[in-house]
């Protein structure tokens, strides 16, 4: 790693003065993510600036209902906590599929939404990478790409977006607080991550010096019947292949209400609302849930090594939508 300076943040006013009068300063949290990037020579940040003692470290009931994540709060606290289980189960279960304890203990739920976008090419610095040096090319596009994109690509870059947390949270609407030197603006989850375009080496919307400072999330009944699947090649220390957040309400066996979100196959959480559309007034039946996955990968781009996550996807899907329906109705009756 080259040389760096440290500074620790007494409050999140002067975190954010500091990192907007530096252009080679960034925020430290717990660091999961950046310092991996750091030693490996793809981030050479001048001054860290260390936001993980803020205090934004708690979940809070807002006046409208709406529940408030601290940004600063370790993903294994937010996934324990009782308010989170109970009103969002899949963003728990999201939070605990994704890293180990250990990793969960440090990380926060700030740092999870600003990983960076996940490519084995993207970390090997002697292969062309459009997302690490614009313009050099993608060495993943006519090579292995087991791993990578089949919705919202484009010929510029196909990496997936790694986190579990964020999907979850674009199932459910949530907004991400935003401290700038503008004051605080909040941006919708599923508007925050950009689509590689022709540069893909913009991750996220937020400007230079703009601090995460927390996660709101409506109070959307339909939330509580929810849940999280990912299907990885290995139990542990894996990214999603493919990964599912959805919830549903049931009412005399038609589904009333749909939230669903893919992780693993877009460059961004992928929020499925043709799914949710296909998946309104109509009865909760495996023909429902496979027309829905047809719809929402009808214009899947795939590659040589990732074709089978078209499969994949739907029959992950059905999966999960299935099993929400019998939480709720009960398995069909035997036939």
């Amino acid at each position: 790693m080259i040389p760096f300076d440290y500074h620790r943040a007494l409050d999140t006013r002067s975190a954010v003065e500091t990192v907007a009068a530096h252009p080679h300063a960034t925020f430290l949290a717990g660091g999961t993510n950046l310092v991996d990037h750091m030693k490996l020579g793809l981030a050479s940040p001048d001054l860290l600036v260390d936001v993980s003692r803020l205090p934004l470290d708690r979940v809070e009931i807002l006046q409208d209902g709406r529940v408030r994540i601290g940004a600063t709060m370790r993903n294994s606290d937010a996934a324990a906590h009782p308010l989170i289980r109970a009103r969002y189960p899949a963003l728990s279960c999201a939070l605990l599929a994704g890293a180990s304890a250990q990793i969960r203990n440090v990380a926060t739920v700030g740092g999870n939404l600003l990983q960076r976008t996940r490519c084995g090419y993207f970390q090997d610095l002697t292969t062309p990478c459009n997302k690490r040096s614009p313009g050099a090319g993608c060495a993943a596009i006519g090579g292995y790409t087991r791993d990578h994109a089949i919705l919202g690509t484009s010929p510029h870059c196909i990496a997936t977006h790694p986190s579990d947390m964020a999907v979850a949270l674009a199932a459910f609407d949530a907004d991400v607080v935003v401290l700038g030197g503008h004051g605080e603006r909040r941006v919708a989850l599923t508007h925050l991550y950009r689509l590689p375009g022709t540069s893909p080496h913009r991750d996220t919307v937020l400007e230079h010096g703009e601090l995460i400072t927390g996660v709101e999330l409506p109070a959307i009944p339909v939330a509580r019947h929810s849940t999280y699947r990912k299907v990885r090649d290995r139990a542990s220390y894996a990214f999603a292949l493919v990964s599912v957040a959805a919830a549903l309400a049931i009412e005399d066996g038609l589904i009333t209400d749909a939230r669903v979100a893919l992780g693993g196959v877009a460059h961004r959480p992928w929020r499925a609302y043709t799914v949710e559309a296909e998946l309104r007034g109509h009865p909760t039946s495996e023909k429902t849930y496979r027309r829905a996955a047809g719809a929402e990968l009808s214009e899947a781009l795939v590659h040589t090594g990732n074709a089978f996550k078209v499969p994949l996807v739907t029959n992950t899907l059905v999966a999960v939508l299935r099993e929400l329906a019998w939480r709720q109705s009960g398995p069909p009756p035997a036939s």
